[in-house]
């Protein structure tokens, strides 16, 4: 009861649970649409895509098994840009958007906005579909350039929440400067089709849903579930203990000023049980960058988010109303903040916000054991390459388009080991390309795709090992470009856990030589030439001799790791028929602890 005699109508479990299925469900469709019917293959094949639902307060309602760097911070954001310049909406309106100045993440991931409008001319939601696209007007063929220096030397054309339809026709001014500027209009224009067809079919959906449960009940229901998934963030925040730390981290040095040393990342992560709240602050880092590595404020907060999600569960549903219960605090023209025009960040979903969930994870497993995660290792080497070039076999016609080999990277974790292709801010959401699917799109041969023995960070809970990737051109001369991050600076682990390993690339003659390959390049390779890719390992969460040795031994026939590693950094010694041998293990891991505590305290401190 409330004041006076006013009654309170109970949630309905029930009715919650329902419609947030439908919901999730209107989503699901939305993602299938788009993938389905889109033609580029990063899209089709890789699924780095997204879509969600906007509450009409611009709160994230619904985001089903979308990439979180794309949707934890950003759809609220540019929901809230496209009431502010088109105030006016109308059913039927559509709005390109892609501008890290105004809420999105980098320039090559296209979003197609619409607002849900009923026949009273009520905005009621917003549903959005965001898309990485292999070009997107860039100087140069990738979606992707580390070393731009500005917005203008990286030259993706900027829409900041375009209209593109109205009364559902196309507005043809805008399409055709895509069309003009982009190296594959006819790619391009599928993909579009693809994800407009996405946001029609969530708008003709969640109409039918107001019309079937009427508008308010569905306004009621957001409520209702925004407060309840808060009660479980709640929840999950009360089992932590209370306190304050920092830890830091640093992403790889590059060939421009400010980042010829790297680029340090710290988080101050302040965890208040009583009050159920978590504070990040990464106000503390360097100013902008002359390079595409800077942040947006969307995939900023995004990646701090990622960061204490994961440390917390799966517990605590995905949306605005847990997000109450998250801060985090950032700066203008900051390197892991708020961007300044023209600074750019053309490489905003990866790299610097990797760091910064790292930093988070490794921040909270500071506060007590079972706490936190190790760092994840670092995303896109030479096997998730743009490549570019003519096809002999459709009579050299131009194609480009964003490989998805090759991806590892997991971090241990209190719960167990590492998720194989964790991908930083895509959590594992995307997919690995077909070897024979891209074989068949592309002129080109996989000659190698395996994992890497003893790259793993060691613990408890060991970190991912590395993935190799070899391909070469078949019958063409190609151009590969890729944003490697990870081979100068490794994966932390936490809690004692070990390092992963670094990250690598190299270029293969026909002889056989080798030749080592920047992390931020490109290259031409021709036939019976050779990219060879190594990822970067995770790192592992805990002391590698609290490592249960059957797991050990489970690893050593898989062939993740060595008999020599097992024993010399696991203490785990195996006989010549692969059984644990228990004295000489003791024996081992006793002399191993002995080593660590005259190393006064644990290997691989989270705090760099």
């Amino acid at each position: 009861m409330t004041a006076g005699s006013v009654a309170v109508p109970a949630v309905d479990p029930v009715r919650l649970a329902v419609i947030t299925n439908r919901m999730e469900s209107i989503v699901r469709a939305m993602s299938n649409t788009l993938f389905r019917t889109a033609r580029s293959g990063v899209i089709n094949t890789g699924r780095d895509f997204s879509a969600c639902i906007v509450t009409r307060e611009d709160e994230l309602l619904a985001a089903a098994e979308s990439l979180p760097i794309h949707v934890l911070s950003g759809p609220d954001l540019v929901a809230r840009y496209m009431k502010r310049v088109h105030p006016d909406l109308r059913a039927g309106d559509a709005f390109l958007h892609n501008s890290p100045y105004e809420g999105n993440s980098h320039a090559a991931d296209h979003c197609l906005v619409a607002p849900v409008v009923d026949a009273e001319g009520e905005h009621h939601f917003t549903v959005l579909v965001k898309a990485h696209l292999a070009d997107a007007g860039n100087s140069r063929p990738t979606s992707m350039m580390m070393r731009a220096r500005d917005v203008y030397q990286e030259g993706a054309l900027i829409f900041p929440c375009v209209k593109v339809q109205e009364d559902y026709e196309h507005v043809e001014d805008v399409l055709r400067m895509c069309r003009a500027r982009i190296r594959v209009p006819e790619m391009w224009w599928g993909d579009y089709l693809a994800m407009l067809g996405a946001v029609r079919v969530a708008e003709r959906e969640l109409l039918a849903l107001g019309d079937e449960l009427g508008w308010d009940a569905l306004h009621r229901y957001t409520r209702d579930w925004f407060d309840y998934s808060e009660r479980r963030m709640e929840s999950a925040i009360r089992r932590l203990p209370s306190g304050t730390r920092t830890a830091c981290t640093a992403h790889d040095p590059m060939p421009v000023a400010g980042a010829e040393h790297g680029v340090p990342i710290a988080a101050t992560v302040t965890v208040d049980a009583e009050a159920a709240r978590i504070e990040v602050d990464l106000r503390d880092n360097g100013d902008c960058v002359a390079a595409g590595i800077n942040t947006t404020e969307a995939t900023a907060r995004t990646a701090a988010m990622i960061g204490v999600l994961n440390s917390l569960g799966s517990e605590v549903p995905v949306n605005g109303g847990s997000f109450r219960r998250l801060q985090v605090d950032l700066r203008v023209n900051c390197v892991a903040g708020i961007p300044l025009h023209p600074f750019s960040c053309s490489v905003a979903t990866t790299g610097i916000p990797e760091r910064i969930a790292g930093a988070v994870q490794l921040a909270l497993s500071q506060l007590g054991p079972d706490i936190g995660m190790a760092e994840a290792g670092g995303m896109l080497p030479a096997s998730t390459s743009v490549v570019s070039g003519g096809d002999p076999r459709r009579g050299g016609a131009p194609f480009i388009d964003f490989l998805c080999f090759g991806i590892t990277g997991g971090p241990g974790h209190p719960r167990g080991d590492a998720w194989l292709n964790f991908a930083g801010g895509c959590l594992g959401m995307n997919a690995r390309d077909s070897v024979e699917v891209a074989e068949l799109l592309h002129p080109l041969r996989i000659e190698c795709n395996r994992i890497v023995p003893d790259t793993e960070g060691a613990g408890r809970h060991r970190g991912a090992p590395s993935n190799q990737v070899e391909y070469t051109p078949v019958g063409a001369t190609l151009e590969f470009i890729w944003s490697g991050e990870g081979t100068t600076n490794p994966a932390a682990g936490a809690r004692g856990g070990g390092a992963g390993a670094r990250g690598a690339q190299r270029k293969r003659g026909p002889d056989g030589a080798e030749v080592e390959l920047d992390a931020f390049e490109s290259t031409t390779l021709a036939p019976g030439e050779t990219l060879v890719s190594f990822s970067a390992g995770g790192g592992g969460y805990g002391r590698s001799t609290e490592r249960d040795p059957e797991a050990v031994r489970k690893d050593v026939r898989e062939g993740y790791v060595s008999r020599a590693r097992a024993a010399e950094v696991y203490g785990v010694v195996l006989d010549a028929a692969g059984a644990i041998d228990p004295a000489a293990t003791a024996s081992r891991r006793a002399d191993l602890l002995q080593a660590a505590a005259a190393a006064d305290g644990f290997a691989g401190s989270p705090v760099r």
